[in-house]
């Protein structure tokens, strides 16, 4: 079977940290790298934070702190769901491991210059980093398989009526991505607000009793309840695994394949992306949005994915 090589660049992010666990293990993934990036907090929280998911699960991967601001606009953070560390709830021991020296867009442009076959570029927060790269060295493209990313809506936002958070993060860093030419695959809102986190799915996770299943108790105790305070779910979507899950499973995932246009310029709907469903303006596709979801085999493949750790 061949393991699909990937860089994970994320921001945790109590979801990010599910989609580490997912990838950690994953027979179908080679991890490269993880980047960090500046958006559910600062990039100096965000990159403990994946220090600390990676140390307690004992993954032997290599961090990269990246872009610490957005590409123009003013930073911005989602401290309302992942309170003021960014991961709020778990008790983490003492933290040993340390991120790399070198710079995550650095990283990435020599990972894909020097990687003998395409690599898949996973993103589940701003796209700062990944754009910065393409600006840096064009000659990243044709190494990128593809990109997969949370991110985006055809429907409603998150942040804004117009807009998710990872996009307006760092619109105009989305901007460069989805006009590079490479083929995207985007796992919006539609989507992975159907993956809701029903206690019952927290007590069946529960029930696995290893490391990585404690791990998944302790981020949604904190990740639901502030779900629940800011917009009424019983259950917190959770957003960031949808794509790793995808790589491993693409039938999770149903898509249609849109012609996409990320808003950089309006006051009102600045980080929406305009997705042409019915085919309106006749323009070529840009990205394969996925559409639906299958709620129970996703679930599974987190299950799967936290056994791995027993």
């Amino acid at each position: 079977m061949r393991r699909r090589k990937i860089i994970l660049d994320c921001d945790p992010g109590h979801d990010d940290a599910v989609a580490i666990m997912l990838a950690g293990r994953a027979p179908e993934l080679e991890i490269l790298g993880i980047t960090v990036v500046s958006g559910n907090q600062t990039i100096e929280k965000t990159s403990q934070n994946a220090l600390n998911v990676l140390q307690y699960l004992e993954l032997d991967i290599p961090v990269y702190a990246g872009c610490g601001q957005p590409m123009v606009r003013k930073r911005i953070h989602a401290a309302d769901i992942h309170g003021s560390s960014g991961l709020d709830g778990p008790v983490f021991p003492e933290l040993k491991r340390t991120v790399e020296e070198e710079h995550a867009v650095t990283f990435i442009i020599r990972s894909l210059l020097s990687s003998e076959e395409a690599v898949t570029m996973v993103t589940t927060g701003p796209m700062t980093n990944l754009a910065m790269a393409m600006r840096m060295n064009p000659g990243i493209l044709d190494k990128i398989e593809r990109i997969v990313l949370m991110g985006g809506s055809y429907g409603n936002g998150n942040i804004t009526p117009a807009a998710e958070f990872n996009i307006a993060a760092d619109a105009e860093a989305a901007y460069v991505c989805f006009n590079s030419g490479r083929p995207i695959t985007m796992a919006g809102l539609d989507v992975t607000r159907k993956a809701l986190c029903f206690p019952e799915i927290v007590e069946r996770m529960g029930r696995i009793d290893n490391k990585a299943s404690k791990l998944f108790v302790d981020l949604m105790g904190h990740f639901c309840r502030t779900q629940k305070e800011v917009f009424g779910w019983e259950g917190g979507p959770l957003h960031d695994p949808v794509p790793v899950a995808y790589l491993i499973d693409p039938d999770i995932l149903k898509t249609k394949a849109m012609n996409v246009e990320i808003d950089i310029r309006s006051e009102q709907s600045y980080g929406r992306t305009n997705c042409d469903y019915f085919g309106y303006l006749q323009r070529e596709a840009t990205a394969d949005v996925a559409v639906d979801i299958q709620v129970e085999r996703f679930w599974d493949c987190i299950e799967s994915g936290l056994r791995r750790y027993g």
